[in-house]
């Protein structure tokens, strides 16, 4: 199975969706005679020329709303923000249209977009291009929100996320774009809604999603070797979210621990947690712990950014925390 990295994976992912289906297009700034700010889109302006890999001027509003506008009369649009943290200028676009117009027409208007972009902490970009802003746009119902964590899973739900009749945000990761991992030539789609199990435990819980899961699988490969066994469990999708697969666990384990790369306040790492004491109330043996970013903006010095966001130890002690040793 060949080995690529998630930058690959996406390229892949619209690559095939855009020769199968002549409705898909690619819009954003810089997608088509740059190859994307990342190099995602490298190659598809050559391969379709610029009618369907369309460059924008830096107005996130407008070519958001032209591709929800677009999407209304039969295309399926791509639109690609060069960072999710740009995403704030076109909220309106997104929350009040793209999210709302299904329900708004009576369903005569199908809004089959996807937004994808860069989301969550980088390296030097301080407070305002440094942030995770996931739980925005999971906290809008009409919208679905996709969040992987490998080159697989990247490939498997924008494919699943392209042919989707919905609004679908799809959150990817600078410092995520250079992971490798196995990905099969052949074609798959990942369903929303499915959760992935990467290790079966029986003392805790611990939940994750997006780039934070290489920390949080590091911390749980630690934690292996003092004993503890860890049901670790990969969201993949945050609206809609598999609550079975995590209740499931939780009934088996007792504990859980939820890392979230956000804010605290308002999470969904603190909703999950909130969802989980309320359901699962008579199987816990301990409170639920929230591993998230500090309630600050991001610092732009090095020592100070890194020690803002979910870490091995911090993921560790909670754990510990949760198991009363």
């Amino acid at each position: 199975m060949p080995l690529i990295n998630v930058r690959e994976a996406l390229r892949k992912a619209m690559d095939e969706e855009m020769e199968r289906d002549p409705s898909v297009i690619l819009m954003g700034e810089e997608v088509a005679q740059y190859n994307g700010a990342y190099k995602v889109s490298q190659g598809l302006l050559e391969k379709y020329g610029p009618e369907r890999v369309i460059d924008t001027p830096i107005s996130e509003e407008g070519f958001t709303g032209i591709g929800i506008g677009a999407s209304m009369v039969g295309l399926r649009p791509i639109i690609e923000w060069m960072t999710c943290n740009f995403s704030i200028q076109a909220m309106d676009q997104v929350i009040n249209n793209a999210a709302k117009m299904k329900y708004m027409s009576g369903g005569q208007f199908s809004i089959p977009v996807v937004f994808r972009g860069p989301n969550g902490p980088a390296e030097y970009l301080a407070a305002q291009h440094s942030q995770a802003l996931q739980s925005i746009y999971t906290h809008v119902p009409g919208l679905k929100v996709c969040a992987p964590s490998t080159p697989y899973d990247a490939k498997g739900l924008l494919k699943t996320a392209i042919r989707d009749d919905n609004p679908v945000i799809f959150l990817e990761a600078e410092l995520m774009y250079s992971h490798k991992g196995e990905v099969p030539d052949e074609e798959y789609l990942i369903p929303f809604g499915q959760a992935a199990k990467r290790t079966e435990g029986k003392d805790v819980t611990v939940v994750g999603f997006s780039q934070t899961m290489r920390v949080v699988e590091e911390a749980v490969e630690g934690l292996s070797t003092q004993g503890i066994e860890v049901d670790l469990i990969d969201l993949r999708t945050l609206r809609p979210l598999d609550e079975e697969a995590v209740y499931s666990s939780v009934k088996k384990t007792n504990r859980l621990v939820v890392v979230d790369e956000s804010w605290p306040v308002a999470s969904v790492g603190s909703w999950l947690s909130w969802k989980v004491s309320k359901d699962c109330f008579d199987w816990l043996d301990a409170p639920t712990e929230l591993v998230s970013m500090e309630d600050i903006p991001m610092p732009y010095n090095h020592t100070l950014e890194l020690a803002t966001q979910p870490s091995v130890e911090k993921i560790q002690a909670a754990v510990k925390k949760v198991l009363y040793i």
